[in-house]
């Protein structure tokens, strides 16, 4: 029998179930079960529920053929696995991490329903990537046992955890988590509730200033070489092709929320929208920003999404010019910096150090330069300061400097003098 939440530890995990059979709630079953854990997969598809099965067995193979594992460790994982379609049946789980894809509503409704049926001692998580932690939380009569599980695609082979914290939830509960998360081979940080977290939050304005280049001259194999070669492991439009092109484009047309036409906004995504209109989702079609030949991940130029880049970007009223790789890192990376430093101010992240662990654990950040805002005291705050000051003189609010980079260039201190409760 489960202990009490405030004597639990990570060991007193015994089963979990996963809402949801897709992609993500795959590799987070397999993320548990490999590490010993006893894994129920719950998905309303029985078709979902078989193929589920059928790509962990795949998984398993390739590891027992690449020598990753011997077959008896992989039976013995594959024997930590049960699916179904009810819901009476995860009630004894320790912990049900909810995976479906990103909706509030129907998140919400999933966790009526856990309410429900989870025994009184459960913790339950969403994996959810942006939206609010307290919204769902709010659904349940238990929001102290609720808070935010934020696993990296794919969930079995990337590294970062986010453990996303909501207004109520139990300080015990985030130290099992924590634990937990390093028990299944995870590099586990905690960050506070706003859009995005850590991670996603700070990759908006890092995909915006990519975009916006595109509007301004650039073409994205200029932009994703910049940044290649600056250290990043990937740039942002083959980040894109690698997740998927359409997956923001489905999400801006089920919200409620529309762009106003013509705002910077607005424009930033109008060469994504025209490419996912043409079909163009990215590598696993053949085509979205670059093409990709069959069976082969590489990138390949297309010109007529250079030509389509062109037309988007003097449809917006651009003048196109000429720009040097230098300035396509520097906007880029420092709108990174700029943001963990808002991030840090307002206290959504403990310290510096779990920022970096982030993006060098989850963004592909090189890991020569520490993590962005390691990289920013190495170079030191005033000269980051000064260049943000420049691009918000050119290109307005946008760059609006962080309040902590101001105070602590004029004191001459460092991101990693600022720790956070």
């Amino acid at each position: 029998m489960i202990k009490n939440l405030q004597t639990m530890s990570a060991d007193d995990i015994k089963r979990v179930a996963v809402i949801g059979a897709g992609t993500m709630g795959r590799g987070i079953a397999i993320s548990f079960a490999s590490a010993g854990i006893a894994v129920t997969l719950l998905d309303l598809n029985e078709d979902v529920r078989t193929q589920a099965i059928s790509y962990i067995e795949g998984i398993y193979a390739g590891m027992v053929k690449r020598e990753r594992i011997t077959q008896e460790n992989a039976d013995a994982c594959l024997q930590r696995f049960s699916t179904t379609g009810d819901y009476a049946d995860i009630a004894p789980a320790d912990l049900v991490v909810e995976a479906v894809y990103e909706n509030l509503n129907l998140k919400k409704s999933i966790f009526r329903e856990l309410d429900k049926v989870m025994k009184p001692a459960a913790i339950l998580a969403t994996n959810t990537s942006y939206l609010d932690i307290d919204a769902i939380a709010a659904q349940t009569t238990r929001p102290s046992q609720v808070l935010g599980l934020h696993f990296f695609s794919p969930a079995h082979i990337m590294k970062l955890l986010e453990i996303v914290r909501g207004e109520k939830t139990d300080p015990a509960v985030l130290a099992i988590t924590e634990a937990l998360g390093a028990k299944i081979g995870k590099v586990a940080v905690v960050a506070g509730n706003c859009h995005g977290f850590i991670g996603n939050r700070m990759l908006e304005p890092y995909v915006f200033q990519s975009r916006r280049l595109l509007l301004e001259g650039a073409l994205p194999k200029q932009v994703d070489s910049a940044l290649q070669n600056w250290g990043m492991a990937m740039g942002p439009f083959r980040m894109y092709d690698v997740v998927g092109i359409d997956l923001e484009w489905r999400a801006r047309q089920m919200s409620e929320t529309k762009l106003e036409q013509g705002s910077d906004a607005e424009m930033n995504i109008r060469l994504d929208d025209r490419l996912c209109e043409m079909e163009r989702f990215g590598q696993k079609n053949g085509q979205g920003y670059y093409r990709y030949e069959a069976g082969s991940r590489e990138a390949l130029v297309d010109e007529s999404v250079e030509a389509l880049v062109v037309e988007v970007s003097e449809g917006a009223g651009f003048t196109r010019r000429a720009i040097s790789d230098e300035e396509i890192s520097e906007r880029c990376i420092l709108a990174l910096v700029n943001e963990g430093a808002k991030i840090l101010d307002e206290g959504f992240a403990r310290n510096s150090a779990d920022i970096d662990k982030v993006y060098l654990n989850g963004y592909g950040f090189p890991k020569e330069r520490g993590g962005p805002m390691a990289y920013a005291d190495a170079r030191g705050l005033n000269d980051v300061l000064a260049v943000i000051e420049a691009f918000e003189k050119e290109q307005g609010s946008i760059w609006q400097p962080s309040a902590l980079l101001k105070k602590l260039a004029a004191d001459g201190g460092k991101f990693s003098d600022i720790a956070n409760s």
